[in-house]
């Protein structure tokens, strides 16, 4: 009788691993599990997810450049930005003419990023920081993107809110909603479409619109309330927020950034990551 006691532990530890380390990607065990994972999983993350660069025009390149080609120079910024999917996808198009940052917390997914991007170095920045604060002052951006990443933060609650923070009014919000069968095992992490809409109306947001996409994600669109102010690209160091005493505006020295008030340093790695966060 021992045995069938045994194999019962034995299968339920094995379903609470699979359980937090496949399906929830370590969201439960906190940020820095998550980014371990996304490190150990890196080399093979883009044969992994298998994109095809036709799906990624038609339904993310070409839709975002659309909804930014009035603004000039337009500034955005991608969430969780993995091995540089969005900005691939938004470079690519001959319509943007804009910059993007891709901000991450997994450090071996940015270093790929900055290979796969490297056609376009001159119109992307790498950011090395957690997402739940993310390094930029006010009504920054002209975008806020971030893809099949909310589900695995703690509090996609505070992670919208950054988001629309960091954007301009009138700016452009593109996220996933976790929808699939796994998102049943997330709970607190993925919400039913109609909740997860209800959640993006309590921000300052309007014209939210749900557009189905994959089996386990739908692509939801809204714009930030309030009318349009400008656009255009500013420099790095101008938008940085130091992340020791929240000054806003650094100073660019010897391939770092360095806070004028406290005097932290984000170095600029090798690769071009600019590494905002601390091991």
């Amino acid at each position: 009788m021992l045995w069938l006691w045994v194999l019962i532990g034995v299968f339920l530890l094995a379903a609470l691993l699979y359980w937090q380390l496949v399906i929830a990607e370590g969201s439960y065990l906190g940020p820095r599990v998550v980014a371990l994972l996304y490190d150990w999983v890196a080399p093979a993350y883009e044969r992994i997810k298998g994109f095809d660069p036709e799906t990624e025009q038609w339904f993310l390149g070409l839709p975002l450049a659309m909804a930014l080609e009035r603004i000039p120079d337009p500034f955005v910024l991608d969430v969780g930005t993995g091995t540089g999917r969005l900005p691939r996808a938004l470079c690519f198009q001959p319509r943007f003419r804009g910059h993007v940052v891709g901000l991450d917390l997994s450090r071996r997914m940015l270093a790929f990023a900055a290979r796969l991007t490297r056609p376009y170095a001159d119109r992307v920045t790498l950011i090395w920081q957690d997402a739940r604060a993310l390094p930029f002052p006010d009504n920054t951006f002209d975008a806020v993107v971030s893809l099949e990443m909310l589900e695995f933060t703690p509090n996609p609650r505070q992670v919208l809110q950054e988001m629309v923070r960091v954007l301009r009014p009138g700016g452009v919000l593109l996220v996933t909603n976790r929808v699939g069968r796994d998102a049943l095992f997330l709970p607190a992490r993925a919400f039913p479409r109609q909740k997860f809409v209800a959640l993006l109306e309590e921000l300052p947001l309007e014209n939210i619109r749900i557009q189905y996409w994959q089996v386990d994600y739908d692509l939801v669109w809204a714009r930030r309330t309030g009318r349009p102010v400008g656009g255009g690209v500013r420099p790095l160091a101008e938008v940085l927020r130091c992340p020791d005493c929240g000054q806003t505006g650094m100073v660019e020295v010897d391939r770092a950034y360095r806070c004028a008030r406290c005097g932290r340093v984000c170095p600029v790695a090798p690769d071009g990551v600019v590494e905002v966060a601390q091991d």
